[in-house]
């Protein structure tokens, strides 16, 4: 008995880590992180959150003491953050041009959790908006709403923009100036 218990021990001990399952893929290091919500691969591929809108780098928001902090990086730095405490894992669901959708999920503790939804009730990260400027995915919206109500993130900055917002006024603007 005692050698049987031996052997199971050592066989625990020595099986390799789980891996991703079937279709999924670790997110961990190696990846360049572009913005908070999208990264290039070792091999170069692209990927970015589904349903996700970082903040734009070279946006503002200022906080209490009046100094102004670049949006997009307090993005990224977030992302980063979960990143490397959750170690998320990945399924590719969409494939547009020269970029790959994802859903990624991350333990913490026992609960797996959509990391974008994590990012977005956290405050650092927004609901997509399509073309019509309508949720890409709609629970974001709700997740992203309820996070403004709370003041989560940047949420509390009261000088914060709407990434997906911007995104379409300058869209419309470049079609006014062609």
């Amino acid at each position: 008995m005692k050698l049987l218990r031996t052997f199971l021990f050592a066989s625990i001990i020595t099986t390799p880590a789980l891996a991703a399952p079937e279709g999924y893929f670790d997110l961990k290091a190696g990846i360049t992180l572009e913005t908070g919500d999208t990264w290039i691969d070792e091999n170069g591929k692209k990927f970015r959150l589904y349903g996700v809108q970082s903040c734009l780098r070279g946006t503002f928001y200022t906080v209490e003491s009046g100094i102004r902090q670049d949006c997009g990086d307090a993005s990224l730095a977030m992302f980063a953050a979960y990143i490397q405490d959750t170690k998320p894992i990945c399924a590719p669901i969409a494939q547009g041009q020269n970029i790959t959708y994802v859903f990624c999920y991350a333990m913490v503790g026992k609960n797996r959790l959509d990391l974008a939804n994590v990012m977005i009730t956290s405050g650092f990260a927004f609901a997509a908006l399509n073309q019509d400027g309508l949720p890409v995915h709609p629970q974001y919206a709700v997740a992203e709403q309820q996070a403004r109500n709370d003041k989560a993130g940047l949420w509390k900055f009261k000088d914060v923009q709407h990434p997906s917002i911007l995104l379409s006024q300058m869209a419309k603007q470049k079609r006014g100036n062609q």
